[in-house]
């Protein structure tokens, strides 16, 4: 059978064949024929014939000129290739050995006098049907003949011939021994593939055959054939001709490329999960395929086999985080309006419930029948099972994973096993989901749960009915609640199930019927125990018997359904978080959306009703539950605010806007910024004129800028481009100048500054110009990133002057007094738009001018005020704040001795404004007065003034004591909030209307304010440090919401300013986390070495921690993030600053390093110093790679998550060591032993550049993407300049070349440069060597250069680099002129044996003792067959 038909016969098969080229063919044949008929009569009559070999010699040549002359004379190109075609099949059918060679011979002269191309002759004897090795003459010098005139193939045709070579080579069936009549023909193509190999022959880039090979053999050991190949295993011979080019590029031997591409323990690094998602520029570097888990690498190398695995740890760990939905999704590409099922997912849901059983067996004591030990699990535990259950109702319910396969690989595996005690767990899980999504799908679906029955419940005898006042009966029962629903499903079906009821499940299910059975005597349900939960779990689909306990629930947060409750009688002790957590999903469903029917119908009835205090604070802890998203969170921003609003039920919309401030925790980025644009529009709608309501949406808006992470501004502004407007105050300056230094933040931490394309905040800082054009005070210009300074600084504002704004001040007083017998007309002339906004300013003097307390204040005031409204009282506010300034600063000038009784009189003044007559909010003042542009003096003035509001008057501090003294920041904990809460409101009520204004005050459920003065004073905080004001922080007293991400934030942003001052860093770490008190556990965030550090009294600032003190931080981020120890067990994650006890440590770290005695650079040198030491600073039963791969990962999180200078001395250190310690090399082993990091670990070899290169991968593995250009200015301008060997280079390459497929993927004109320095240092390194003194290492930087073409740059580079390669010696110029197509006689040659090095180079070698004989030419040969 023809397998691939010649061109010949695909034409003549044509309806209208082409004359020329049947006519051309027919020459050709004519020319061999009478050649061949005058050899058949030679042959016939040779015994009587004289031979003269000259006659002979003539006739071959004659045939060859006439040959070539049809050749030459004809211009189709098809005919030429059948001529050639043509000739190749008659050499293959004769048998004449002479007649064969003279056809061979023809073909040979024909390319060498090109006549016709290599290609196309090697191409026409290789697709020849007769190439077989039976016809051995025909077979043995086409490949002769091939190998010849090969040179003059192109490199993509020297690949075409090698692959049908590798197919050839199949034919060859003998994988032990191959019989002696074929060793011939197994030897002619063995040299041909030697010859192609070889690198010194330069036919085709190593790089291309590796490829090759590896996706024929991609197991590329021993080369068997691949399960889609059609390749045989090969004989040993091939096998270890392959297996050598092959070994070249592997890690552990002589050139390894892989190596050089590969970070060092990829397979070893985690993440940190963090609540808001992940976070876009890192998700590449996590990237895996969502079929196989492996990482998705460029190049068919022979990377490591732990690269190749599944990555099964890494999504295990990942899964296991609370909040990590999101990033799972991201690094498996899945995505929601996707249904992809994704199997690898499954498998680790499913490894990870059995991981909980198996904690949760040796936490409650392992026993044989499930009956004995101990019931009760760690919180730890029950918090692991509870976000199980929310991972697994996602990705069932966005069809990432199949319910039914779940649950039968689950039944799979636990037969092998016995987990009793988890079991209950188990079950509630899957109750989770059944009783949501059972009367949506068949029931089909929930049959092969009760296939666990049999392996989880193997006793006999019936089971107890459990006590009903611990939480855990709800799980105990979840078997029986699951067999409910199944059975009311199939009775729904019409449908039998296909076995009885468990007998262990007899008694708990007849409990069960027993309580919804109807009878008089039934008791009443109360939530205090578990019953009305059990209930609802149990009969949530059967709305007979679910509305009962369903009525219980809503009648505890109700109070009672008739009649109308007042205020005193609504409830006010919500549902306990232990109850919510006993709910089934199902059940937390249609409690929430019950609460939000009840919001909606009492702000649709217009009665001004207030909700019961117990229905809110249930409401905001159910919207804590990710499962009930689209319910919860997204209803609640997309629905239910909006619909309130439209009814103007503008005391319930100040509820739920405090409820959101004060009570909900890690709100996903997106509803955030889509709330915060909500609120935005409706301050600029008039909705009403309320101050209370107005200063309750500013502080909401305010708390929503501030709480963004700097990850989270970059990630979810950069989306609304070309929407910023959304984004964007039309009126409050306080709040758009709050969101410029939240930009501010995130610049600099995420390194955003080095971001070409800044655009994402440039339009945003537009729309603030435009709306509300402002400066900023040089000490805070000083302190903002560069870009950001810039930008200011070309935007500026004219400055109001302020001996005019004293004038006009003086003015308007005159004409208030002057006015003041005409009500309606002063209250026109200051409540007019337009009219200078200097109200407060009179008010304020009037204050200071007043004679008696009874003249003090007109009642006009308020009139006025109430017509101004409450948006027009911010600019009153800020004129007002700006005068205070000026009157300070003259008062002060004016009378410096008796300076201190005046000021303190304007400062009472103030206060009576604040607190006696309610005009102005003590935080929204206190605000506007820390957000003013004041320099030098002035700002000292004005922090000098806030202290006094702030510290000096009992009206704050009395009320910070009161409410610090009786309220618990865990207030998820609390059952009577709202008592203490109506308490403290009586003993320091806050008036928000003044006497006869037309209006009622809205109720206040959680603000007051102390609460609402967080967000203003973490921004005072950070004026304070920015005028470098020591005596600013005579710290307060209140307990952040977020303490350690704002000292977090605090000591990144403001590193420079605070370096040099220890004592006020050890007084902010005091006093912010001192606030916390006992409401967490002992050592929660610092370490005892750290807190002894601060509990010292002194001025001392003297410590120096040891090496150990950083070990020790190391090593218990290790510990936590590696699942060593369970730190914390008894926090709930889901009430915490941080999801997850990684996050929590990770920030706590940094915290305690940036607050040390020590400058930046001393510090990151030591936390580099504890894992270049390695073995010596780990406990002593971490000895494995892996456990040092683990140190590696946490130091680089550690690194990454610090101020720039802390791990910019890494880079420092990256140069010392090119520069200075790879000068000369004085080892014996080679550098790429040295450069390997699981080579010097598991040998014991001198480590320090593979340690070195492990912590440096791991640090930039982890850096954001604005850090990134800090790689390229450390090649391009500090290492560059100083290199000159190619052991510097290799170093180099090991360094950069792991992180180029991030680079392409996040920053693609980065791989461009860098690619163009990689060749201006071979430049460099080629240069600096002598011409007669060979160059080691040649192959391992051309095999480099080609992976990085054709996996990544391409053409782009392609003029830049070939003048580098013109620059470069001949035979480095041979080696990449595949890269730019150079053409060998382009190639310079500078002396008669330049391009004799290569072959060469083992004995040149030897006269280098400084390098290894590690280049790849010196590879022995493969022997022959004949030779064997």
């Amino acid at each position: 059978m023809q397998a691939n038909p010649s061109v010949s016969s695909v034409v003549s098969s044509t309806a209208t064949p082409n004359p020329v080229i049947v006519d051309t063919v027919d020459q050709v044949k004519v020319a061999l024929k009478d050649f061949t008929e005058l050899r058949c009569l030679s042959s016939a009559f040779n015994a009587f014939m004289v031979h003269d070999a000259s006659v002979y010699e003539e006739l071959v040549s004659s045939m060859y000129e006439r040959i070539a002359k049809i050749f030459k004379e004809t211009s189709n190109q098809e005919s030429l290739e059948n001529g050639v075609k043509h000739i190749v099949s008659v050499a293959s059918g004769h048998t004449n050995e002479e007649t064969v060679q003279v056809m061979i011979s023809i073909l040979e002269q024909l390319v060498s006098n090109s006549v016709v191309t290599a290609r196309l002759v090697c191409e026409s004897l290789l697709n020849n049907d007769r190439m077989v090795f039976k016809n051995s003459k025909f077979w043995i010098k086409s490949f002769v003949l091939i190998r010849k005139i090969i040179g003059r193939v192109d490199y993509k045709g020297v690949r075409e011939i090698m692959k049908t070579c590798l197919d050839k080579i199949g034919m060859f069936r003998f994988p032990d021994q191959v019989p002696p009549s074929t060793l011939p023909q197994l030897n002619a193509i063995i040299r041909l593939l030697q010859h192609i190999f070889d690198r010194s022959a330069c036919l085709l880039p190593a790089y291309f055959i590796v490829n090759e090979i590896l996706k024929n053999y991609p197991d590329n050991r021993n080369y068997p054939p691949h399960e889609l190949s059609k390749l045989p295993s090969q004989h040993w011979s091939v096998s270890l001709l392959m297996s050598q080019l092959v070994d070249s590029f592997k890690p552990t031997v002589l050139n390894p490329t892989a190596q050089i591409v590969t970070i060092i323990g990829r397979s070893r690094m985690l993440p940190v999960v963090e609540h808001s998602g992940h976070a876009g520029y890192l998700i590449m570097s996590w990237k895996l395929d969502p079929t196989t888990l492996r990482f998705m690498l460029k190049g068919s190398l022979p990377y490591d086999k732990e690269l190749l695995k599944p990555q099964d740890r890494l999504l295990r760990y990942i899964l296991e985080q609370p909040y990590s939905r999101d990033m799972a999704c991201a690094i498996l590409g899945l995505q929601k309006q996707h249904k992809l099922r994704c199997s690898a997912l499954e498998e680790r849901l499913v490894e990870l419930i059995l991981a909980a059983m198996e904690r949760t067996e040796a936490e409650m004591g392992q026993t044989s029948d499930g009956q004995s030990g101990s019931d009760e699990a760690l919180p730890s535990t029950l918090s692991l099972w509870q976000h199980l259950s929310t991972q697994v109702i996602f990705f069932v319910l966005f069809q990432f994973a199949s319910f039914p396969h779940i649950v039968t690989n689950l039944y799979i595996k636990i037969s092998d096993v016995k987990l009793f005690k988890g079991r209950d767990f188990l079950m509630w899980i899957l109750l989770q989901f059944i009783s949501g999504s059972i009367q949506k799908n068949p029931l089909s679906d929930f049959l092969p749960v009760l296939r666990l029955y049999d392996v989880l419940y193997p006793e006999k005898d019936p089971l107890p009915v459990p006590d009903m006042t611990k939480p855990v009966a709800t799980a105990q029962l979840s078997a029986t609640c699951i067999w409910i629903h199944i059975l009311k499903k199939a009775q729904g079906e019409n449908q039998t199930l296909p076995r009885p009821l468990p007998s262990t499940l007899k008694t708990q299910y007849d409990y069960l019927q027993s309580l919804v059975q109807p009878s008089s005597s039934q008791i009443p349900l109360q939530v205090n125990d578990y019953r009305v939960a059990l209930l609802c779990n149990a009969y949530s689909t059967n709305q007979e018997h679910f509305s009962r306990p369903m009525a219980a629930l809503v009648e505890a947060i109700h109070g009672s359904s008739t009649g109308t409750l007042t205020a005193t009688q609504s409830p006010t002790t919500p549902l306990s978080v232990q109850t919510l957590d006993s709910l089934t999903v199902h059940t937390k469903m249609s409690l929430i959306h019950n609460i939000v029917t009840h919001i909606m119908k009492v702000a649709q009835s217009k009665l001004n009703q207030n909700l019961a205090p117990a229905l809110i604070e249930t409401y905001a802890r159910l919207l804590v539950y990710m499962e009930i998203e689209s319910l919860g969170i997204k209803g609640f921003i997309s629905q239910l605010l909006p619909a309130v609003y439209k009814s103007q039920a503008w005391g319930i919309l100040h509820t739920l806007l405090e409820m959101f401030c004060y009570r909900l925790h890690h709100i996903q980025p997106h509803y955030r910024v889509q709330l915060l644009t909500h609120l935005h529009s409706l301050a600029t709608n008039s909705h009403t004129s309320s101050a209370q309501l107005h200063l309750c949406v500013e502080m909401t808006s305010l708390r929503l800028i501030t709480g963004f992470n700097s990850v989270e501004v970059m990630t979810q502004l950069s989306r609304v481009i070309g929407e910023t407007k959304s984004l964007v105050s039309t009126e409050s300056e306080e709040l758009n100048r709050a969101l410029v230094l939240t930009i501010a933040r995130a610049i600099h931490v995420t390194g955003a500054d080095g971001v070409a394309s800044g655009t994402w905040f440039k339009e945003i800082l537009n729309a603030i110009m435009q709306n509300t054009p402002h400066n900023w005070s040089t000490h805070t210009l000083q302190c903002f990133p560069p870009v950001l300074a810039e930008y200011f600084q070309q935007n500026q504002v004219p400055k109001e002057n302020k001996q005019q704004l004293k004038n006009m001040v003086e003015e308007e007083y005159r004409n208030w007094n002057a006015m003041i017998s005409n009500e309606h007309e002063l209250i026109e002339h200051f409540s007019m738009q337009g009219n200078p906004a200097l109200f407060l300013c009179i008010v304020w003097k009037m204050l200071i001018e007043a004679i008696s307390e009874t003249e003090r204040i007109n009642p006009l005031v308020f009139k006025v005020i109430e017509r101004i409204g409450p948006k027009g009282l911010s600019g009153h506010l800020r004129k007002f704040c700006d005068y205070i300034i000026c009157e300070f600063g003259a008062h002060r000038s004016a009378t410096p001795q008796g300076s201190n009784v005046v000021i303190l009189k304007l400062v009472d003044s103030i206060m009576e404004m604040v607190w006696k007559y309610n005009i102005v909010p003590f935080d929204r003042f206190i605000l506007c007065m820390a957000l003013r542009t004041n320099e030098g003096n002035d700002a000292q003035m004005c922090y000098f003034m806030m202290n006094l509001l702030m510290f000096k008057n009992a009206e704050f501090q009395n009320r910070v004591s009161e409410f610090i003294q009786e309220n618990s920041p865990e207030h998820w904990k609390q059952k009577n909030w709202h008592e203490k809460h109506k308490s403290y409101h009586l003993k320091y009520p806050e008036v928000f209307l003044f006497e006869d204004q037309q209006q009622n005050q809205l109720p206040v459920y959680f603000g007051n304010v102390c609460v609402r003065f967080l967000p203003v004073l973490d921004i005072l905080i950070h004026r304070f440090l920015e005028i470098n004001s020591d005596k600013s922080i005579e710290m307060t007293l209140l307990r952040m919401d977020r303490p350690i991400t704002y000292l977090y934030n605090t000591f990144h942003y403001y590193e420079t300013r605070l370096r040099d001052k220890p004592l006020l860093k050890r007084k902010l770490v005091s006093s912010i986390m001192g606030s916390l008190g006992d409401a967490k556990p002992p050592n929660f965030a610092l370490t005892e070495h750290y807190n002894n550090y601060v509990a010292t009294n002194t001025d001392d600032v003297n410590w120096t921690p040891e090496i150990s003190y950083y070990a020790a931080l190391i090593s218990r981020f290790v510990d936590v993030i590696e699942g060593k120890k369970r730190f914390f067990s008894v926090v709930d994650w889901r009430y915490n600053e941080f999801p997850n006890p990684a996050a929590h440590v990770l920030h706590c770290t940094c915290i305690e390093i940036m607050a040390i005695p020590v400058v930046p650079s001393l510090a990151g040198s030591a936390i580099l110093d504890v894992v270049m030491l390695g073995r010596a600073m780990m406990n002593s039963k971490e000895s494995s790679i892996e456990d040092m791969e683990a140190w590696m990962n946490a130091t680089g999180l550690i690194l990454v998550s610090l101020p720039d200078p802390y791990w910019l001395m890494l880079h420092d250190r990256l140069v010392s060591t090119v520069e200075i310690g790879l000068q000369t090399w004085s080892h014996n082993c080679s550098p790429l032993t040295l450069f390997n990091f699981k080579a010097t670990f598991n040998g014991l070899l001198f480590n320090e550049y593979a340690n070195l290169l492990a912590i440096t991968h791991a640090v930039w593995h982890h850096l954001g993407s604005g850090h990134l250009h800090h790689i390229q200015n450390l090649v391009t301008e500090r290492i560059l300049p100083i290199l000159t060997n190619e052991v510097q280079l290799l170093f180099v390459c090991h360094l950069v070349a792991p992180f180029l497929q991030r680079f392409n993927g996040e920053k693609p004109a980065m791989v461009c440069r860098l690619t163009i320095a990689l060749y201006e240092l071979l430049e460099k390194v080629d240069k600096s060597t002598p011409l007669e003194t060979p160059l080691v290492y040649m192959d391992v930087f051309c095999d480099l250069l080609y992976h990085i073409k054709y996996m990544f740059t391409g053409d782009i580079v392609k003029t830049e680099v070939e003048a580098k390669i013109r620059c470069l010696r001949p035979v480095l110029q041979l080696r990449l002129r595949f890269i730019t197509h150079l053409n060998i006689e382009d190639i310079a040659t500078h002396s008669s044996s330049s391009l004799s090095l290569t072959s060469n180079n083992q004995s040149q070698q030897q006269q280098l003792p400084q390098y290894p004989p590690i280049s790849s030419s010196t590879q022995q040969p493969i022997p022959t067959m004949m030779e064997v």
